[in-house]
């Protein structure tokens, strides 16, 4: 964790909790171990003052659940005293794999299921926490964060809906655009990206990977990953290439107008490794026929980072395109649910978000500076430095 210091010498702002909805629990578990280990490790506030009541515990996750009547209406349920805590809950809006009954009929979760068990936790904590934070890594409707025909604002009302219910912060990653933090200007909205741990699960993966600018180039698979490519690109010191979509705007189909095609912007790939770094692999057809064009421009190794893995349609063609030598790694967070035979599969590479996760916990429930965490350029420049000493020896 960085700047330990300046954690030691500060006061929390209330015992701290922790409350996880069904659909990420087994992260929230791993968290919750980071957390643990991290105060048990704290020197400073081992006495027992009133100050910091409840802050080294062997467990800081709260018992609860959202059951639901047969006619599919549901409740949360909290079955121990949240009082006068730093609360913060947690869910994976995307956990299809989830499932309940409605008049005898099985129903898969969707995220406005996940969405509405969140309102209710938050609804049966209300009153009692001294502070409400939600951490909902996948934004729920951050892909519909801006209006352009006559359509819903579905994001922008879903975060004034928390704001509405008392909370105070709200922590997600990788937003789609952050700019919808505009529409509740009086909370507090953190977005994190994963570019460390992204590049940590690379150096660990991918043998023989060089990071300069003669074997690696980043790439943004559209225009709307640019400032995610470009700080890649800059933080390693590579050059940056760009594919734009041409859509056909006269037709819609699921919801978006068509791509037509990609076209490259960029210096040549020839020979290179290239890292393609985006958000959200949805179906993957974008991804993969962008994987496809830089093979055909002669790229070396494709190797592919998002935040969100959710396979929408299968892990078929990804296999396809494995096969075919078109991707050679795809690397995803474990912030949401990913299909099971996914972390099977000999391409894919897990970058692992829980000490990060616990590290933000710990930051905000100590109110000190969340710079350092949120910019973690010093650490990937340790971890290069590290990584280039080692494949020069």
């Amino acid at each position: 964790m960085p700047n330990l210091e300046e954690l030691y010498n500060s006061i929390p702002t209330a015992p701290l909790k922790l409350i996880a909805l069904e659909g990420c629990r087994d992260i929230a578990n791993i968290v919750n171990e980071h957390l643990v280990d991290y105060r048990t490790a704290n020197p400073t506030h081992q006495d027992i003052s009133m100050a910091f009541k409840g802050y080294s515990e062997s467990n800081y996750l709260v018992d609860c659940a959202c059951p639901r009547f047969g006619t599919g209406e549901g409740k949360g349920v909290i079955r121990e005293s949240i009082r006068g805590c730093d609360l913060f809950i947690l869910v994976d809006v995307c956990n299809f794999s989830l499932t309940y009954t409605v008049c005898g009929q099985k129903n898969y979760m969707s995220p406005d299921n996940h969405f509405q068990d969140l309102k209710r936790i938050i609804s049966a904590a209300n009153g009692k926490a001294r502070r409400i934070n939600v951490i909902m890594p996948f934004l729920y409707e951050g892909r519909q964060h801006k209006r352009t025909n006559r359509e819903s604002l579905d994001c922008a009302l879903g975060l004034q809906e928390l704001a509405d219910m008392g909370v105070s912060n709200i922590i997600t990653f990788d937003a789609h655009d952050p700019r919808v933090q505009n529409s509740i200007p009086f909370l507090g909205f953190d977005s994190f990206m994963p570019t460390y741990q992204f590049l940590k699960a690379l150096i660990e993966s991918v043998p023989n990977l060089k990071i300069d600018n003669d074997h690696l180039m980043i790439i943004s698979p559209d225009e709307g990953a640019m400032d995610r490519a470009v700080y890649f690109a800059s933080i390693l010191g590579v050059d940056m290439g760009m594919f734009y979509k041409r859509r056909d705007y006269s037709m819609v189909v699921n919801g978006k107008n068509p791509i037509v095609e990609h076209e490259f912007l960029g210096d040549s790939v020839e020979g290179k490794d290239v890292i393609i770094i985006d958000d959200i692999i949805s179906s993957g057809e974008s991804m993969l026929d962008v994987a496809k064009q830089l093979k055909e421009r002669n790229a070396g190794r494709v190797l592919i980072c998002t935040t969100f893995g959710l396979f929408t349609d299968g892990l078929e063609k990804f296999d396809q395109y494995y096969e075919k030598g078109y991707i050679s790694k795809v690397v995803t967070t474990n912030l949401n649910y990913r299909l099971p035979e996914l972390l099977t599969r000999p391409y894919y590479m897990e970058a692992d978000m829980t000490k990060f996760l616990a590290s933000i916990i710990d930051f905000l429930n100590h109110d000190v500076s969340l710079h350092r965490v949120q910019t973690p350029t010093e650490k990937i420049h340790e971890l290069l430095e590290k990584y280039n000493n080692g494949v020069g020896n």
